[in-house]
């Protein structure tokens, strides 16, 4: 049984001659501790899909099933970074994650939430910013929060949407690097919303593309056959990175061209630019 299901899901919001449909005939099985990133256009619904799954709207159609049960809301098990920190800026760092894991477990005494909040936020990094709040930090220092505190809380699934999106290259890269060392730990199951194709192919087993809508559906799924850990700095002479690459863009510009072609439409591509990732890191 796939740890988390979609079952013909879709998404329409209004009704009649302003209906917007969204998502339609979405299928996705994804298996406990497998790392599935989704690459998509820009608006072609990536934030609804994370949304569904999240259980923060529900379909117009379809089921959506976590370890076997119909996804009615969100739950502590399926752990959310968004692109956007969602960082509360009156408290500070250890605060911020101190009442996530204190609403995710409310059984615990003080001392305890403490010791796991020094944990997480060791883990990325940051514990000499601990006392800080969010105006203190950089824009890859609060993402570091948003990780630790998405993990702090335990959740059995990691559900990522575009999380590195805003940061510049280098804060991008190491930050790759970390979500992967945390992730190896235990291999929680982790789905990754991305415009990033690269960033795809580098951290997931499998990348699926999302074509845009209006009736959005995901594509065929593209596996990614290199082994882990894997090299930044070698994945560029890398023939089986070449080539799913090379697969995945074709695809994603074929699809392109047909809706833009269908619809008079212009839409953002996902980030095709060749790119060096020695360059870069």
């Amino acid at each position: 049984m796939a740890y988390l299901e979609l079952n013909n899901v879709s998404k329409t919001y209004g009704k009649g001659a302003s209906a917007s449909h969204v998502l339609s005939n979405i299928n996705l099985s994804i298996n406990e501790g497998e790392f599935v990133a989704i690459v998509g256009f820009t608006g072609s619904g990536k934030t609804t899909l994370v949304n569904l799954i999240n259980g923060l709207i529900t379909p117009t159609k379809g089921d959506i099933l976590f370890k076997g049960k119909p996804v009615t809301g969100t739950s502590h098990e399926r752990g959310v970074i968004f692109q956007n920190y969602s960082l509360l800026p009156w408290l500070t760092v250890g605060q911020n994650i101190y009442i996530a894991v204190k609403e995710a477990f409310p059984k615990l005494k003080k001392q305890e939430i403490n010791t796991m909040v020094s944990k997480y936020v060791a883990m990325v990094n940051l514990t000499p910013a601990l006392n800080k709040r969010p105006k203190e930090l950089s824009g890859g220092m609060r993402q570091r929060v948003a990780v630790a505190r998405a993990l702090a809380m335990k959740p059995e699934m990691i559900v990522m949407d575009e999380p590195l999106g805003a940061l510049d290259a280098l804060t991008r890269g190491n930050l790759q690097d970390e979500i992967l060392k945390i992730w190896g730990q235990d291999k929680r199951t982790a789905l990754l919303i991305t415009n990033d194709v690269d960033e795809g192919i580098y951290m997931a087993d499998r990348i699926i593309p999302l074509c845009p809508g209006p009736n959005a559906t995901l594509g065929p799924e593209f596996k990614i056959n290199i082994e882990r850990p894997r090299d930044k700095t070698e994945l560029n002479d890398n023939p089986e990175f070449k080539h799913t690459r090379n697969a995945i863009i074709e695809y994603l510009m074929d699809i392109g061209d047909k809706r833009k072609s269908a619809s008079k439409k212009e839409y953002i591509l996902p980030n095709l630019e060749p790119k060096s990732f020695i360059s870069q890191f």
